[in-house]
């Protein structure tokens, strides 16, 4: 039966590639000759399509490209996979943990002996195969609460966990890295800074050793046979595609936060046009925080494009520019930008819009909430509660801190950071409910802000998990909130005040750390973002069923989650910096869960 399965697929896949496209169903076989089910199988262009980088690298403004997909599925119990019609050669990537990834070249594919997997017994092989939450699991033990800290602090940016972070380094390298990092914006405590170096020199030193102690990671279900997912590399290693939004006229668009591009993405086709933000006159590279990036090798970024969000009056995209007092509003249907001076507060982070069109964002580092009335073209800011005396003056002097880390000055020189990061409280995720009320995540004080709009009046409630990050609110007006180092979530159901925690489906258990979340609320499901996992996690609200979806690429660091009309899943590989990734490729990523039904 094997024999005449392998012979079949051998066949179909010669003549399709003769007619220079790849389009089969191949079977995934054991060095026993037996099927292999959950292997992870991807198709690779051997010569993608050529893209114009004659703009420093990136697209010229408003050039039409044409991308090229990378294709991914998993084998069903017997062993198969079916790869879609694609033109051209490709080769293919076999992986599943416990063996060796193995790479066909395009003159093998239609050899079913190629698709022969062998088992990995080399312990270092094997941990290096494994998930960045495998390996920061077995950091600090004991030490819970400095374990957080570090990675609510250390791990926003990029995995801890990947092979850039784990290799051995002396106590004097990792101390010149954490300040580096804190100049970047880690809020990392002074005391931490001090103890860190050694203990993760001593730790990183003992797992080179023994590579056996780093666990496993979640295991894949037989339940992926039914998805796929879809590739679309954009952008190049120096970029960070941090957020995004599938809008109503089918297209997506990416904000490139390091390069000040906006990415317009028909992600059925591949076609994508860059969009260059333009700097205002009198704009500073690396806008209001010009210091921060100094030694990053490049970076084109003024604006620091950051969240989107669409006005469902006229389809208006809304940006927000992180290094500047401003609003940017994108037009999809003249590609022009426009500006919105918002003349206080500092860097405007996520962004939503109401049913009145309303336009409301978090100031992160001014701990205020912003509002735009676009019908009367005005700005409001609503001052959130400061924790203390010296966090209230700590905030009032962001501007002159500011001009410390511009002229090259350490803030931490001047501010000793304590272990709940006082005068930073940092205001993040924002969404609002059904009934017109605003929330607010506030990542380093444990709490979410609820705003009445009618009435000015903020509530404050006490999480009971660490660093909340971003949140969403379900079509019932439950709030879901994604709780950074504690590899959880939290429903808050605003009647009754009540939270409820579900811990992400994750081995080893309470290893990843979520950066945000969404809900599909027309098939009331929760997706998260598996950032140090390369996954994405999904819960079945109804039935509080998880379900677990691997990424192609490893360290695939993703920070938002959006849906098509048909249930398709779309992420970005959003790395800061993007060199972080495997192939340090950035992508958009479409998840189609039930891609055979």
């Amino acid at each position: 039966m094997n024999k005449h399965t392998n012979l079949l697929g051998a066949m179909i896949a010669l003549a399709t590639l003769s007619a220079g496209a790849l389009a089969a169903d191949f079977q995934v076989q054991g060095p026993d000759g037996k099927p292999l089910a959950t292997v992870m199988v991807t198709r690779l262009p051997t010569q993608p399509a050529a893209i114009d980088t004659s703009d420093n690298g990136y697209a010229p403004t408003g050039k039409l490209q044409q991308g090229t997909f990378e294709f991914t599925g998993f084998t069903d119990a017997a062993g198969r996979v079916h790869l879609p019609d694609a033109p051209g050669e490709y080769r293919v990537r076999l992986r599943k943990p416990g063996f060796k990834d193995q790479r066909i070249e395009p003159g093998l594919v239609a050899k079913a002996s190629a698709w022969r997997m062998q088992p990995e017994t080399d312990p270092k092989a094997l941990a290096e195969q494994r998930p960045s939450n495998a390996w920061t699991s077995t950091l600090l033990a004991g030490r819970d609460d400095l374990r957080k800290e570090f990675m609510a602090q250390c791990g926003f940016c990029h995995q801890q966990g990947s092979r850039f972070l784990r290799h051995e380094r002396s106590a004097d390298e990792w101390a010149s890295t954490i300040q580096r990092m804190v100049r970047y914006g880690a809020r990392l405590s002074t005391e931490a800074q001090k103890e860190l170096p050694a203990l993760l020199e001593a730790h990183w030193k003992d797992i080179a050793a023994h590579p056996e102690k780093v666990p496993a990671g979640t295991p894949w279900s037989p339940a992926l046979s039914s998805a796929s997912v879809t590739e679309l590399p954009i952008g190049d290693r120096f970029s960070q595609m941090h957020d995004f939004i599938q809008h109503s006229n089918g297209l997506v668009y990416v904000g490139d936060n390091l390069q000040d591009r906006l990415y317009e993405i028909n992600a059925s086709t591949g076609a994508y046009t860059v969009y260059r933000v333009p700097p205002q006159p009198g704009d500073n590279l690396g806008g209001l925080l010009a210091g921060r990036l100094k030694d990053f090798p490049k970076y084109e970024t003024y604006q620091g494009i950051h969240s989107l969000v669409e006005s469902a009056k006229d389809g208006h995209i809304f940006i927000t520019p992180s290094y500047q007092r401003r609003l940017i509003e994108f037009d999809p249907k003249t590609k022009t930008f426009s500006n919105h001076e918002i003349g206080s507060g500092f860097y405007p982070h996520t962004v939503r819009i109401d049913d009145k069109d309303r336009v409301w964002f978090t100031l992160a580092l001014s701990n205020q909430i912003g509002m735009y009335d676009r019908a009367g073209d005005k700005f409001t800011t609503y001052d959130l509660p400061f924790r203390s005396f010296m966090e209230k003056l700590t905030v009032k002097l962001t501007p002159f801190f500011f001009k410390l880390i511009g002229w090259g000055i350490p803030v931490t020189n001047w501010v000793k950071i304590d272990h709940v990061s006082t005068g930073v409280p940092l205001p993040y995720g924002i969404d609002i409910t059904p009934d017109g009320k605003v929330w607010v995540a506030r990542l380093h004080t444990n709490e979410i802000a609820s705003l009445d709009p009618a009435t000015g009046e903020i509530t404050m409630f006490a999480t009971p998990l660490k660093n909340p990050r971003r949140l969403r609110t379900d079509r019932d007006g439950n709030l879901w909130i994604s709780m950074y180092s504690e590899s959880a979530v939290l429903r808050f159901e605003p009647k009754t005040a009540k939270f409820t925690t579900f811990n992400l489906p994750v081995q080893p258990v309470g290893s990843d750390t979520p950066y945000a979340l969404n809900v599909d609320r027309k098939r009331h499901q929760l997706w998260v973002n598996g950032t140090n996992s390369d996954g994405v996690h999904r819960l079945d609200i109804a039935t509080g069923q998880w379900t677990h979806f691997p990424l192609p690429r490893k360290a695939t660091f993703t920070r938002d989650v959006e849906f098509t009309d048909d249930g398709q899943v779309l992420l970005s590989s959003a790395s800061f910096p993007s060199w972080h990734i495997e192939d340090a490729q950035p992508t958009l990523i479409r998840l189609n869960p039930n891609a055979s039904k």
